[in-house]
């Protein structure tokens, strides 16, 4: 356990085999682990071989499920209680991200989140209240929480993709449309992928577009 932000999880160094000049922290989504999105990282790095990867385990036991973890609970789902879990839960990833990028000798512009479904939810709320924008966000299948609180609450605005399966069961795909257009509206660059048939989960095309956003937003 990292006893200065109270979370931990699996990490990849560089594929390249030297120091990090890039990092990719990946938030997973409900009622699992770092173990979960961890093994997106492989993938990433064939684009972004000197490129770290961490993915903290989020930190409360799932009330939803026997097992894995969560952000914050989703047993009361009204605007009010998700944006204050999803208060609780920014301060110890944003001394998480303080940490990595410490110990690789990193600034904001060498840092980029990816989430999945409460991972996105996070995702957005912590990095666009960062004094420091980071170099990008990817989201798949989540929401931005409380947009009406963000519009007095955002400082950054770093590049967002989003992507959602249009079967989602989950999280309804009308949370795209709608977290692109709250995005949109406070002048945030935001570009959205929907992909068809898809439900609750990450695929080929969607890894595809993630791959190639990191590595344009890395580029510079």
């Amino acid at each position: 356990m990292n006893d200065k932000t109270g979370l931990d999880g699996p990490r990849q160094e560089p594929a390249s085999g030297g120091p990090a000049r890039q990092l990719v922290v990946l938030l997973h989504g409900l009622g699992a682990d770092g173990d979960d999105l961890i093994g997106l990282a492989p993938y990433l790095a064939q684009a972004l071989p000197d490129a770290a990867f961490a993915a903290p385990n989020a930190p409360f036991p799932c009330d939803r499920a026997p097992m894995g973890f969560q952000w914050f609970s989703l047993e009361v789902r009204d605007a009010q209680q998700l944006y204050w879990g999803a208060e609780g839960a920014r301060g110890p990833i944003d001394r998480f991200l303080d940490a990595e990028l410490a110990r690789h000798g990193l600034g904001a512009e060498a840092l980029a989140l990816v989430g999945f479904s409460q991972g996105t939810m996070m995702a957005l709320h912590t990095a666009l209240r960062r004094p420091e924008p980071v170099a990008g966000i990817v989201g798949f299948s989540g929401l931005l929480v409380a947009p009406d609180r963000l519009a007095g609450e955002l400082v950054s605005r770093p590049p967002v993709l989003l992507v959602h399966g249009e079967a989602d069961p989950v999280v309804p795909f009308g949370a795209l449309e709608a977290c692109e257009h709250g995005l949109r509206d406070l002048a945030v660059p935001v570009e959205s992928l929907a992909r068809p048939g898809l439900g609750h989960s990450i695929d080929e095309g969607g890894l595809r577009a993630a791959i190639a956003f990191l590595a344009e937003r890395f580029a510079g």
